[in-house]
């Protein structure tokens, strides 16, 4: 009798000590499960193929044939009398250092193909503003910028879909370039920097979301900076325009925060262990379902005021630059071989049978070229230069 009291004893005890294990067990999971879905930042969760990447690669090729088709046109040999960098190259030599820093077209071959101008969307050429963010200020600029949409979009497109990292490309790049359409000077500006802004911003703002997920963001927020930092630099040399890259950088923050989602909670999602697993889950859903609605719909809010706002300006005609004089040393640094004020080149052209000289009206300088079949704006874009 008294084994068998004994025996009643411990199987009494024995549930009250496995409901306390129990309860050990689940708060341990539950930090084991939040330390072990944090990865560094740029490393994807989600194990894509290289065929479900494709959205990237496709605005890559077609930044690549636009450039190839503005070097056709340019055709440096032939329009500049062999005046050319790289003259191996042929029609797709690039103009001068002195003339184009990023070895790149001619501003007249960029006007051409739709790079924006004060002048030129007085005249409601409304197609521009699609053109533009197609276009590159040269073979430089096309390999930064390029190689930097590839290092980030490639990361967005993995870890949060190609349709919403498409989305974001094409409407921050457009929300960019209707910011430069409201300050531009009336030089030739490009926008091709606008597009890799939007995903800056759209990184940034999945990664402060996200912040305690991920294990190297510090380094990871400093890259970033160091990514915008640098291509705003070359953005204060001609052709290159920051008030796209600033615009659709904010533009796509704000439709960062709308779009991407929090890749945690779709990783423990995936992990089907236990029951106690479920319960830290819909802890989670729980907290996120209060919070998610509220931040998307006022970034949802804001980044429709600022697109309508924009357009409406553009349309209007205003011009923020008349306004506003220091604006533009945000897009310009002021040197010896350019201006940052608009100019109204005028040249005297005086000519002969092999030569043809060019007098700017404004300060007086010359200069004689040994040739005289020469294009209208061909001419222009020497006597811009002799006047600069």
């Amino acid at each position: 009798m008294e084994e068998k009291e004994d025996d009643t004893k411990i199987s009494i005890a024995d549930p009250i000590q496995d409901h306390q294990e129990t309860t050990f067990s689940f708060d341990f999971r539950t930090e084991f499960l939040q330390d072990e879905n944090k990865t560094p930042f740029f490393k994807p969760r989600s194990r894509r193929r290289r065929r479900d990447t494709c959205v990237i690669f496709a605005f890559v090729i077609i930044h690549l044939v636009v450039f190839l088709i503005t070097m056709a046109v340019n055709d440096c040999g032939y329009n500049s009398h062999g005046d050319c960098a790289f003259k191996a190259l042929g029609r797709m030599s690039f103009q001068p250092l002195l003339e184009n820093p990023f070895l790149g077209p001619s501003a007249s071959a960029l006007d051409k193909m739709g790079a924006i101008r004060r002048t030129l969307l007085a005249e409601h050429q409304t197609w521009r503003l699609f053109m533009c963010p197609l276009l590159h200020a040269g073979v430089f600029h096309f390999m930064i910028n390029l190689l930097c949409i590839i290092f980030i979009g490639i990361y967005l497109e993995k870890e949060f879909g190609s349709i919403r990292t498409g989305i974001i490309y094409m409407l921050s790049a457009f929300s960019g370039t209707l910011v430069t359409a409201i300050f531009v000077r009336d030089s030739p500006a490009v926008c091709s920097s606008g597009p890799l802004f939007g995903l800056l911003g759209a990184t940034v703002s999945a990664l402060t979301r996200n912040w305690k997920f991920y294990t190297n963001k510090v380094a990871a927020l400093l890259t970033l900076f160091f990514v915008a930092g640098f291509n705003l630099m070359l953005g204060l040399l001609p052709y290159m325009d920051n008030y796209s890259s600033i615009g659709s950088m904010i533009s796509g923050f704000l439709l960062g925060l709308v779009l991407f989602y929090t890749p945690q909670l779709r990783q423990v999602a995936q992990k089907k262990i236990s029951l106690c697993e479920y319960g830290v889950k819909s802890s989670f859903n729980w907290k996120q379902k209060l919070d998610r609605p509220v931040l998307r719909s006022a970034s949802l809010i804001l980044f429709s005021l600022l697109f309508v706002g924009l357009l409406v300006a553009v349309l209007l005609g205003i011009n923020i630059s008349h306004y506003c004089r220091w604006c533009r040393y945000i897009d310009c640094i002021p040197y010896k071989r350019w201006s940052c004020n608009d100019l109204t080149s005028s040249c005297e052209t005086m000519g002969s049978d092999k030569e043809l000289t060019l007098t700017c009206m404004g300060n007086g300088n010359f200069r004689v070229f040994p040739f005289t079949n020469i294009s209208q704006e061909r001419t222009q874009d020497l006597c811009t230069l002799i006047c600069s």
